[in-house]
């Protein structure tokens, strides 16, 4: 029950860090919203991350993830270093869709909840203590989770497109 327990807080923590730089978006609107790339673009043309990768939104993703494990029970450290590392993975997949040609803020199931999750998983989980079997429980819950919260958020506003 401890291990189940203890996989539903990370998912609760991952799903508040990927939330948090969405949310403040839908307050602040293009406030403070420089790109982590400065608009630099890759040796193909395209976009290293594209637009949607902020600074703002970075920073909102480590307050959450500060503020909400020790709610769950976790450190306030590791809050931000799970939420550094689900942005670090999200900006992983970002690069990788440029690449395919998916305009920022485009739709790639799997490359939308995957490294979000994963990367954080990975590194974390000797910290955590959590078993490999309740790690993949949580990416797969994560992965099946992220698509209605995203239209979720897109009918309250806070998302610009339902994925």
């Amino acid at each position: 029950m401890d291990t189940w327990w203890l996989a539903l807080r990370v998912l609760l923590l991952l799903s508040a860090s990927n939330i948090a730089p969405i949310v403040l978006k839908g307050m602040l609107g293009d406030q403070w919203n420089t790109p982590i790339d400065g608009g630099r673009v890759f040796i193909d043309g395209r976009p290293l991350l594209g637009p949607s990768k902020t600074w703002r939104g970075l920073a909102a993703a480590i307050l959450a993830g500060s503020v909400v494990a020790p709610l769950l029970g976790l450190a306030p450290e590791l809050g931000a270093v799970a939420a550094l590392l689900a942005m670090t993975g999200d900006a992983m997949a970002s690069f990788v869709k440029r690449r395919l040609a998916v305009p920022p803020s485009g739709q790639a199931f799997g490359l939308d909840q995957l490294p979000e999750s994963l990367l954080p998983l990975l590194v974390l989980q000797p910290a955590l203590g959590l078993p490999w079997a309740a790690a993949a429980a949580v990416l797969l819950a994560f992965a099946l989770l992220e698509t209605p919260l995203a239209r979720l958020s897109h009918r309250f506003g806070l998302k610009d497109r339902p994925y």
